[in-house]
This record gives C-alpha cells, sequence and structure tokens, in this order.
C-alpha cells in the first residue's frame, strides 16, 4: 500500500495540474444514509491517524453506507492503494463542467466541474482484449441495477447462463450500486460506469470492458452526473480527443 503525499497531476495535454487542496469538509458520522460523502478539497493523508494514515474524514466517507435496503460494507484501507481514494483536483484541460473523462493508464477517472476543478475517482478497468475507447453519453442512470451479461461473455462462460434474464440486484451484484450506462451515436456500447462490491481490485486492469468504481464513489458520481453527460474513454492517455 503506497501513501501518496505528493501531488499527482497528470501532464499530458495539461489534463490536470496540481491537487486541489482545502479544509475539510463536514465529517460524517455512523453508519450513513447521505449518498454524498462531501470530501471535496479534502487530502486523504491530512491529519491520518491509525495503522491506515487516513484522515478520520475518509475513515467516515468510506465507512459503512445504509442505502436502498442494504448496508454497504466500509473500506478496509490496508487493501488498497490509497492514491485511489476520491479527492478534488485542479482541472486546465478544455472539457465543460459535466463531463466524465476515463484515463485508463491511470486508473482514474474525473468529472469535470466549474471553477477549474475537477472529481477524481480511482477506476477499476478491462482486461486487455476487452478494453474500450472513444466518446459516449449517459443514456440513463440505475440504482441497484439488474445485471445481464451479454450473450458473448455467457458463451466464454456458460456458467453465467443462469444470469441470462439478469442478476438481482444486491451486494453481490457485479455492478453494485449504482450504474450509468454508455451509448454511442444512439446505441448501446454494452459498456457501463458501475459500482463494484471488489473494491480491492481499484487500480487494477480485471473487468470485461467496463469502469468499475468502489460503490462509495460511485453512489458520488451518481448524485453528481447527469444523464445526457458526455463521456471520454482514454487509453492513450490524454483528457482530449
Amino acid at each position: 500500500m503506497t501513501e501518496d503525499r505528493s501531488p499527482r497531476a497528470l501532464s499530458r495535454r495539461s489534463l490536470l495540474q496540481g491537487l486541489g487542496l482545502g479544509a475539510a469538509a463536514l465529517a460524517l458520522s455512523g453508519c450513513t444514509t447521505d449518498n454524498r460523502a462531501r470530501i471535496a478539497n479534502l487530502t486523504p493523508f491530512n491529519g491520518g491517524t491509525g495503522p491506515s494514515g487516513v484522515s478520520p474524514e475518509y475513515l467516515t466517507a468510506y465507512g459503512p453506507i445504509q442505502d436502498g435496503g442494504y448496508t454497504i460494507p466500509g473500506i478496509d484501507f490496508r487493501r488498497m492503494d490509497l492514491r485511489y481514494l476520491r479527492r478534488e483536483v485542479a482541472y486546465a484541460g478544455p472539457e465543460e463542467p459535466g463531463t466524465i473523462i476515463i484515463d485508463t493508464p491511470t486508473r482514474y477517472a474525473y468529472l469535470i466541474q466549474p471553477g477549474g476543478t475537477a472529481m477524481r475517482y480511482g477506476v477499476g478497468i478491462g482486461r486487455d482484449g476487452f478494453a474500450w475507447e472513444g466518446r459516449a453519453k449517459v443514456q440513463f442512470k440505475r440504482e441497484w441495477p439488474r445485471w445481464t451479461p451479454p450473450a458473448e461473455m455467457i458463451a466464454r462462460q456458460p456458467e453465467l447462463e443462469i444470469y441470462r434474464e439478469g442478476m438481482e440486484p444486491g451486494l453481490k451484484n457485479p455492478l453494485g450500486a449504482r450504474a450509468l450506462y454508455l451509448f454511442q451515436n444512439g446505441q448501446d456500447t454494452l459498456y457501463r460506469l458501475h459500482g463494484t462490491p471488489e473494491w480491492w481490485t481499484i487500480g487494477k486492469a480485471v473487468s470485461s470492458g467496463c469502469v468499475r468504481f468502489m460503490n462509495h464513489d460511485i453512489i458520488d458520481l451518481y448524485d453528481r452526473a447527469s444523464a445526457g453527460a458526455n463521456v471520454i474513454v482514454n487509453q492513450a492517455g490524454g483528457a482530449t480527443v
């Protein structure tokens, strides 16, 4: 596990320059029903305590969440790279607020915000051979979605046949707590921005092409992003196409 205390800014085509540091937002307490932990302008490592070295606000923000009748477990920071925790960063690129950028080489997703900032999230990406890139739109969003594996996936993994008509929502569902469905030119790309119960895979190339977030983070992105938002997925790095 690496504690990233230095500024980590993307240099490719001036996507991001520097980290946004500021005062801590209001801390949440206990098992919260607030779907957006407001930790903008807060670095995970300021005032860190305990073996994880994470600040108290992050310990709370990534703690257990009551949502949709489910209790999402808290994150064990000892099992992940702390650089992938959510934080606000400075943005100096050309994309409009509301745009979502997936920078696959760095395993980061960015939601562009007004005022020269972006909310940055750690993500897991598709394995080699299943990666996708390009521009798309968020056609619609779903809370606690059903998961229906494509026929091609079932052909590769026959054990998924039982889910041909869909898997019920829940803590074990591969789409997690939220999903944003990507369409290109009005056609379903079959790729999603979604949560995952396997939060320890964030920062790795493990999925079949989709972009996975910790459930805590996909809830935050879901609440901030709009249906119809532009999405840019870059495999070679950089924020512009």
